[in-house]
């Protein structure tokens, strides 16, 4: 496949490619590090290709804080709120209604997923408030230089390891989350979020009022939002695998396929028959494979 920089400036170096994918009219090359670099609680994936046309795409919402590294100039994204950000950005765990285009026909970016427990010490994102924010906006001078590291690397092993470097580098230990609030979390995910939040609260001692209080504060959304994303994304998964709407309510927690409406209308604006054929999910399987039905942790 023929890249914005020419077929043999950039190479995979040390990462795992893939057969393009077809993303809404786009041929996408995928490329991932290698399993043993990888970060407790940070995913990466590489994508770089070519379409006809510019390509627009409804984000579905999944339990994770996600940076995007724009290396064409050409994305944007848009918020239910008229907010546009250009170019690279970190969008927050449940940001709403966010659709990604790009103005030009290049496809060449950079996306990292984070746990909100891990992104809490890498960027205290519950800062975002499940906004969309410039890397500059968090990091400042320091968001430059990485990208400007980022587009000289000539190979993706070099773009993942000079990524890895700039989160490790930005990790805070004094910004740790409560081990409450890490249990809860991982019970959550493991359940694909059909819990109980008054149960977990229960189980680490807390009351209601404190758990709500330090999540929020932590995780940057409620305990209650933050099940029902997991098990949305569980049930978007299933959705994109081909189950039928009534077999996935049944099988994920919903009470009947209209709750499983609502919450998919709620958290992507999209029904769940659109959900099934969104371009979005289409490189899940591939790119997330660890971070697929509700296992993102």
């Amino acid at each position: 496949m023929k890249t914005p920089n020419g077929p043999d400036r950039f190479t995979s170096g040390n990462s795992r490619p893939f057969a393009p994918i077809d993303v809404a009219g786009a041929l996408v090359d995928i490329a991932l590090p290698s399993p043993a670099t990888r970060l407790a609680g940070i995913d990466i994936a590489g994508f770089r290709g070519r379409a006809d046309s510019s390509v627009v795409l409804q984000v579905i919402p999944y339990p994770a804080v996600t940076m995007f590294i724009d290396f064409a100039g050409a994305l944007r994204f848009d918020d239910a709120r008229g907010v546009s950000k250009q170019g690279s950005v970190i969008a927050g765990i449940a940001p709403g209604r966010v659709r990604a285009s790009g103005s030009g026909r290049d496809v060449d970016c950079l996306q990292v997923r984070m746990s909100p427990v891990t992104a809490h010490r890498v960027l205290g994102s519950a800062e975002l408030h499940g906004s969309v924010a410039t890397l500059e906006d968090l990091w400042g001078r320091d968001g430059s230089r990485i990208q400007e590291r980022l587009q000289a690397a000539k190979t993706w092993g070099e773009r993942f390891a000079i990524t890895n470097s700039a989160l490790a580098g930005q990790i805070d230990i004094h910004r740790s989350v409560d081990p409450e609030v890490a249990f809860i979390w991982a019970r959550m995910v493991m359940g694909r979020g059909q819990v109980r939040v008054e149960r977990l609260a229960t189980d680490v001692g807390w009351s209601r009022k404190r758990l709500w209080s330090r999540f929020v504060g932590q995780v940057g959304i409620t305990p209650s939002k933050a099940a029902k994303l997991i098990r949305f994304d569980y049930a978007a998964h299933r959705l994109a695998a081909g189950d039928s709407p009534a077999v996935v309510a049944a099988e994920s927690g919903f009470v009947d396929q209209s709750h499983l409406c609502r919450d998919a209308v709620a958290f992507s604006g999209l029904t769940p028959t659109a959900i099934a054929n969104a371009a979005w999910l289409a490189v899940d399987s591939v790119a997330w494979p660890a971070a697929e039905h509700g296992l993102q942790s």
